[in-house]
């Protein structure tokens, strides 16, 4: 069965209260870094602006950032801290109309839903909850997203650590079901100390011994990575073609590996500003039109508030940005449902088994 796109439902802008809207307001920026008193405030769903006594959708969203009406009467949405003086951006916290600004949820529910039961069983996403439907869905949507969208990956490294989880991902890197990836220092340092050394901090990724003096593996590959310059001269200069980032740097994958306090070295290519991590970041969620996050809460919240819930396609048109949250802990996954951030599909599960689990559906073998 292929995957069907949810379409999308303009608003009714023949409604007397939205044809009756007065255009949205938009003041000038008096000094840099700073909105004016009483700014616009975005969320991650379509929002409309009435310029000229037309609804303009805002083409890219972004959670808490503002709105710049450009002089070619294009709009902008960008972090505040970006702002200069003379900037026009958008002002006004009544969001269904009364100011010019329209704040849309309901583009993507069904034409005359209805409300849910009051009551029923095992409405909630915990460890008990199957997931058999969500893993057949989510296979026929990465195959439809393999040549229609770009499906971008969040990751931490716990899967790293096992041969056949870093065998499989790297296999769904290969297939083409990854456009781009977001992770930290660990998640690059420990699959390239498997690729090298066959470890991961120490612990051999085939058999789970810990070896003899292992603690300093990923200190050195850290060193060697660093002596070579750069990832991809590393690969080069060892001959490695084994792994995730391998697996990336072959297909001409786009990674951003975001620094942390904890962070040792780091590899050259973490980015330890966290506002340059942050644009880095955005600009590869901005792409995306299926977001998977795997075992990491904290790049997994940071990704859901900068995700918006829809994507302008070239032709115009507008379709959902699907986003899928997987961890073993239902308080992490149920922690970026609680965030608003999107309607995220949760998936309580080990990173490892969800990942074999999935690149065996999409029928790939390694």
């Amino acid at each position: 069965m292929s995957f069907l796109m949810p379409p999308y439902r303009e608003p009714d802008f023949s409604q007397a209260s939205l044809a009756a809207a007065p255009d949205a307001r938009f003041e000038t920026v008096e000094l840099a870094g700073v909105a004016p008193r009483g700014f616009h405030s975005t969320s991650m769903h379509p929002e409309y602006f009435k310029i000229n006594g037309t609804w303009a959708l805002a083409p890219d969203m972004m959670m808490d950032d503002v709105v710049r009406l450009n002089d070619d009467g294009t709009l902008e949405v960008l972090p505040a801290r970006e702002l200069k003086v003379g900037d026009r951006v958008a002002v006004g916290r009544h969001e269904r109309g009364e100011e010019g600004i329209l704040v849309w949820s309901d583009g993507f529910a069904p034409a005359g839903h209805a409300a849910e039961d009051q009551f029923a069983f095992r409405q909630g996403r915990s460890r008990e909850t199957s997931y058999a439907r969500d893993y057949d869905q989510l296979i026929e949507l990465l195959q439809h997203e393999r040549d229609h969208g770009n499906i971008l990956w969040v990751a931490g490294p716990a899967f790293t650590f096992d041969s056949e989880a870093r065998a499989a991902m790297s296999a769904v890197i290969d297939a083409g079901y990854a456009h781009g990836l977001m992770g930290g220092n660990a998640l690059a340092t420990h699959d390239l100390e498997g690729a090298l050394l066959h470890t991961a901090l120490g612990q051999d990724i085939y058999t789970q011994v810990s070896q003899p003096g292992g603690h300093y593996n990923h200190m050195d590959v850290i060193n060697e990575v660093r002596r070579s310059g750069s990832i991809r001269q590393f690969i080069a200069d060892n001959n490695l073609d084994d792994g995730i980032i391998c697996a990336l740097e072959r297909r001409g994958v786009p990674y951003v590996l975001a620094g942390s306090i904890r962070d040792d070295g780091p590899l050259p290519e973490v980015i330890g500003d966290a506002y340059a991590s942050q644009d880095a970041m955005h600009g590869l969620v901005k792409e995306a039109t299926t977001i998977i996050c795997m075992a990491t809460m904290l790049h997994s919240i940071a990704t859901g508030n900068m995700a918006p819930s829809y994507h302008v396609e070239a032709d115009g048109s507008v379709r959902p940005v699907m986003f899928y949250a997987v961890d073993a802990t239902e308080f992490a996954v149920n922690k970026l449902r609680d965030r608003g951030s999107l309607s995220a599909t949760t998936i309580v599960a080990n990173a490892h088994d969800f990942i074999t689990r999935l690149a065996r559906g999409l029928g790939l073998t390694w």
